[in-house]
């Protein structure tokens, strides 16, 4: 209850056009009523209303999605897609929920707790190789089994969130 009152208290209702990037390390409820082209890295819950055009890359942990959205969204807990939904691209979901009417033209992909160094390399935007180097040499969580590495999702975000990603 307390983590949701403090959600609460921090809203943020973007009704105009951007462009840009934007980042939140505090989870946050935010929500995009205008236009908006760039970058989105959110914490909390983002919404794209009903009269939104969304051209940009999202990762966040809950994303509702009203209005229109093109691009890449990384949904680390889940994505709803509501009847007026249109999303053009990719979607590496979670959880995903398509109401009825949403319009999903999409390349899908959905995560699971446990990841492979491919599906970590797309979560976290950086080469595939990168993450097998970071494993081999001790620098990110992960377990070896056979000749591969898995990943879990929140050992990965806590390494992602403590700065220590490509050190």
């Amino acid at each position: 209850m307390a983590f949701k009152k403090r959600l609460e208290e921090k809203v943020l209702d973007v009704d105009a056009a951007m462009q840009g990037s934007l980042s939140f390390k505090d989870p946050v409820n935010l929500r995009i009523n205008g236009k908006f082209e760039g970058n989105l890295d959110t914490k909390g819950v983002l919404t794209i209303g009903p009269a939104a055009v969304v051209t940009a890359d999202i990762t966040g942990d809950s994303i509702i999605v009203e209005g229109k959205v093109r691009g890449k969204i990384i949904a680390r807990i889940s994505l709803d897609l509501l009847p007026t939904a249109v999303v053009d691209g990719e979607i590496y979901p979670i959880r995903l929920i398509i109401a009825e009417g949403a319009i999903l033209n999409a390349k899908c992909q959905m995560l699971g707790e446990i990841l492979n160094a491919d599906e970590l390399a797309k979560y976290l935007e950086v080469e595939a190789n990168s993450i097998i180097d970071w494993a081999n040499q001790g620098k990110i969580p992960a377990v070896k089994q056979g000749n591969d590495w898995k990943f879990e999702r929140k050992a990965i975000d806590s390494w992602v969130a403590s700065g220590k990603i490509g050190k």
